[in-house]
């Protein structure tokens, strides 16, 4: 029995298929754009992805809220 997957991972595939660059690529942007930027919120990562970089608004989100969730886990 295949697991079907859930919240923002499930955009993964068709980011990558769209925008021709694996998720780890859009992380590490996420990352340094973080570090140079303390305090940026989950939004304005969402804008500076959609402006900087020809994302959608939902593939821009999903990638903004793993990143997150994975960055604040730790």
């Amino acid at each position: 029995m295949s697991e079907t997957t859930k919240g923002p991972a499930s955009y993964f595939p068709a980011i990558e298929a769209k925008y021709g660059q694996p998720v780890a690529h859009w992380q590490q942007l996420l990352r340094e754009h973080r570090a140079a930027n303390p305090g940026v919120k989950h939004l304005q990562q969402v804008t500076w992805l959609k402006e900087e970089h020809g994302l959608g608004h939902g593939h821009a989100n999903a990638l903004v809220a793993a990143t997150r969730a994975e960055d604040d886990h730790d």
